[in-house]
């Protein structure tokens, strides 16, 4: 039989732990380490605004009434656009954005394809670049929305953005070629799928060989809350770093497009009177992939994604409370116009 008398163990004597001293030497890597981090990923140029926002002038007024009119239409007038749910809604609103870019000039192309049994499109809308014509910037945004959902903040406010950018630069003359991209089927379940609208452009863009320089996806824009505790972030050790209030726009690479966020955050710093914070971090780190960037991160291109940072903030994200009634357009306007800056630039470099 085996003996049942319970054990105790006597407590380590202190000297055994002695020769477990933390070195110096190990303190100097792990210094090294945590700065490589933070340089590599995290650290940006310029620093983000703080302070009163400027008075609204004239052009932010107008700025921020089309936006409101073109949130309100998507996501008021025509509502849920949706391949599976509303099917209806999504051709709708397809049409109604491809009018909107032909009320100021360009020349929409609609670019079909196949989805399960269903067809659906992508719309594109050029400018010609002039001495740096083989490099092409695309600014894009899915313009489906989950399931019954209005979809106001997602993505409605991303593509307001985007139609914003494309009224500005209607009439520019770009050294590099400019592309504005409306994708279809970004939501579940289509999601990360080869009937993506972002996945099939870009997959087109690298077979025929284009030269992408820049990719911005813009998603998710207008919700902005300076309260204390209002912004969450996928990995805790990141609130270490970042504000606690979402007060801000963000800016978000995979390492390979670091230049490319570190460029767009300094553009940004210089010309816009708006908080901003940028990173540059691993694809796998929940939310970092999570649109239409991610399939052009596939095909090799750099491209990032400007958001006020979706489910980490919106408590009404993918829900029928996604409402146009409950963006914040003053802070949307201010982000378009330093995005109209910072694009001019990037254009004519």
């Amino acid at each position: 039989m085996a003996d049942e008398t319970p054990r105790v163990e006597a407590p380590p004597h202190p000297g055994r732990w002695r020769h477990l001293r933390i070195r110096p030497s190990f303190l100097a890597a792990l210094g090294l380490v945590l700065f490589f981090v933070w340089w590599r990923m995290l650290a940006m140029p310029g620093s983000s605004y703080r302070g009163a926002l400027a008075a609204p002038g004239p052009r932010m007024k107008q700025v921020e009434a089309e936006l409101r009119r073109d949130v309100e239409h998507l996501a008021g007038t025509i509502g849920a656009r949706s391949l599976g749910a509303a099917p209806q809604g999504l051709a709708r609103a397809a049409d109604w954005i491809a009018g909107e870019l032909e009320q100021v000039g360009y020349a929409v192309a609609r670019l079909p394809y196949r989805a399960g049994e269903a067809w659906v499109e992508n719309l594109e809308a050029r400018r010609p670049g002039g001495s740096l014509a083989e490099e092409i910037v695309i600014v894009g945004a899915h313009y489906d929305g989950f399931g019954h959902s209005p979809a106001a903040n997602d993505n409605a406010s991303g593509v307001a953005a985007s139609l914003a950018l494309a009224r500005f630069c209607a009439d520019a003359r770009p050294a590099r070629s400019l592309r504005f991209v409306f994708f279809a089927n970004e939501e579940p379940p289509w999601f990360r799928s080869q009937a993506m609208g972002s996945r099939v452009y870009a997959r087109d863009c690298r077979e025929r060989g284009e030269r992408i320089a820049c990719m911005w996806s813009l998603e998710t824009l207008g919700c902005y809350d300076p309260r204390p505790g209002s912004q969450r972030y996928p990995v805790r050790a990141l609130a270490l770093y970042y504000p606690d209030r979402a007060d801000f726009v963000a800016f978000v690479g995979n390492l390979a497009s670091r230049a490319l966020v570190r460029r767009t955050v300094s553009l940004f710093r210089q010309h816009a009177a708006f908080p901003s914070e940028g990173a540059a971090l691993p694809s796998w780190v929940p939310g970092v992939a999570w649109s239409d960037h991610a399939s052009f991160w596939r095909e090799g291109y750099p491209a990032l994604l400007i958001t006020d940072t979706a489910l980490f903030r919106d408590p009404r994200y993918h829900t029928t409370e996604d409402l146009p009634s409950a963006l914040d357009y003053p802070s949307l306007a201010r982000v378009v116009l330093g995005l109209e800056a910072v694009l001019a630039q990037l254009v004519a470099e």
